[in-house]
């Protein structure tokens, strides 16, 4: 079993600061002292069942990211209890996500990324743990903030490209798959949200953990980021209002490209160059201290 460590482990226990923007926050309902208690908060919202999701696929889509600390999070959540819906699978609403991605020997897709280039790809396996669910997923970036998704279920979460993997992969990529392997492995908490008003899907990342695949050279090293959340807002467009992105205004926490996957690789494989993410990982070193990103 892999032991994970903070990303940051010299900086010790997180401390405990005061909230920023005292003032903007007087209408946020008080938050129990201690870590963010994200069950109970859940269950003051709506139930919406994964079939109910199906309207709100989005498969071609906006993104607004958002890297924050869990208490902001919290706060935000707080007040958004009756605009939104909680993806609720079998009365669990803190849903475990377990992601393999994969790439060329090279790093290809993750250069295209460090590159800043628009038109770019991920290829992924994800297993979506409590509902047994399994896919194959490839997402491609079109234009700035505009991506589109395909994906296939799978009979488990791959770690290798298989025959139908291989078909299912050539109709969506413009090189071959058979030069990908797997190089990173996440994990972590999710929480769905489904706006009530608008076709606007909401995804909340918590307690992220990174490790390198066992064949990869960065296996045996793992990676941590306690107290740091990662929200993205999908729509099918911007001109429809947000409830949440106008949260995140009014708590002055600005949007940020953030990729997973990239973090992960900047952070255990060392031997890929990463310069252009540094001010990133900054970022999410200040959070992982406990500094709020206003």
């Amino acid at each position: 079993m892999t032991t994970y460590t903070t990303l940051f482990p010299a900086f010790g226990a997180m401390p405990t600061i005061a909230p920023p923007l005292a003032a903007r926050r007087a209408t946020v309902p008080a938050r129990p002292s201690g870590p963010p208690n994200f069950a109970a908060l859940l269950a003051r919202f709506a139930p919406i069942s994964l079939s109910e999701m199906s309207a709100v696929a989005l498969q071609d889509r906006v993104d607004t990211k958002f890297v924050l600390r869990e208490e902001q999070l919290y706060d935000a959540l707080s007040l958004l209890t009756q605009r939104y819906r909680v993806l609720d699978i079998r009365g669990v609403r803190l849903n475990q996500y377990r992601t393999l991605y994969f790439d060329t020997a090279d790093f290809a897709l993750f250069q295209q990324h460090h590159a800043g280039r628009r038109d770019r790809y991920k290829v992924r396996t994800r297993s979506y743990v409590d509902s047994a669910l399994s896919f194959l997923e490839v997402k491609h970036k079109v234009r700035q903030n505009r991506t589109v998704k395909n994906r296939i279920a799978t009979p488990g979460l791959l770690t290798e490209v298989t025959p139908e993997a291989d078909a299912f992969l050539n109709d969506y990529l413009p090189f071959d798959p058979e030069a990908l392997e797997p190089k990173l492995w996440n994990e972590y908490t999710r929480i769905t949200l489904v706006s009530k008003h608008d076709c606007e899907r909401l995804t909340l990342d918590l307690r992220l953990r990174f490790s390198g695949y066992e064949d990869s050279f960065a296996a045996g090293r793992a990676v941590a980021l306690p107290g740091v959340a990662i929200a993205e807002v999908k729509r099918d467009g911007f001109g429809r209002r947000s409830d949440f992105v106008a949260r995140m205004r009014e708590l002055g926490v600005r949007p940020t490209g953030f990729s997973k996957y990239c973090a992960g690789v900047a952070m255990l494989f060392e031997e890929v160059k990463h310069n252009n993410f540094k001010p990133k990982m900054r970022l999410v070193e200040k959070l992982v201290q406990g500094d709020y990103h206003d």
